[in-house]
């Protein structure tokens, strides 16, 4: 399917800012607002970033685009939706990897206890530092601690 079926499907409308919107996050890697927002601003000219964070909401309300929050990172959005997959974060220039579900099928871990609730998902963030700033540092023990910078 395209952009523009996605989102009848999803009972949206198809704006040019939307369509934009869903190619920025599509075609980047996790990015986040303002990274979207450039990236629409230069495919249709001036939208305002307010008009980029609704229709990023939404999107994810939709089911379209995922939203993810890791810790000391701006939100973050994907276009991978759909499955229980998890996040590999670098610890020096945030760069977010995408990750297979560690063991079988949702919610792929198993709580101790569940106090009651009905587990859907797991959601989990292996933090390291990637290949490239390995190279950079000399660092190769993936061991590094601290926030994530925010990614250029």
């Amino acid at each position: 399917m395209d952009n523009a079926t996605d989102l009848r499907a999803a009972g949206l409308r198809v704006t040019a800012a939307r369509l934009a919107i869903l190619d920025a996050v599509r075609e980047g890697n996790h990015l986040d607002a303002e990274h979207v927002a450039q990236a629409v601003r230069g495919k249709v000219g001036h939208v305002s970033t307010q008009a980029v964070y609704d229709a990023l909401h939404a999107l994810t309300g939709a089911g379209l685009l995922r939203r993810i929050e890791p810790a000391g990172s701006p939100a973050r959005y994907e276009a991978r939706v759909g499955d229980n997959h998890h996040h590999l974060v670098c610890r020096e220039c945030g760069e977010v990897t995408d990750i297979d579900c560690v063991v079988g099928e949702a919610p792929c871990l198993e709580p101790s206890q569940t106090n009651g609730y009905t587990i859907a998902a797991a959601e989990v963030v292996f933090w390291g530092v990637c290949p490239n700033c390995q190279t950079k540092d000399g660092d190769s023990s993936g061991d590094s601690v601290g926030a994530p910078a925010r990614p250029a």
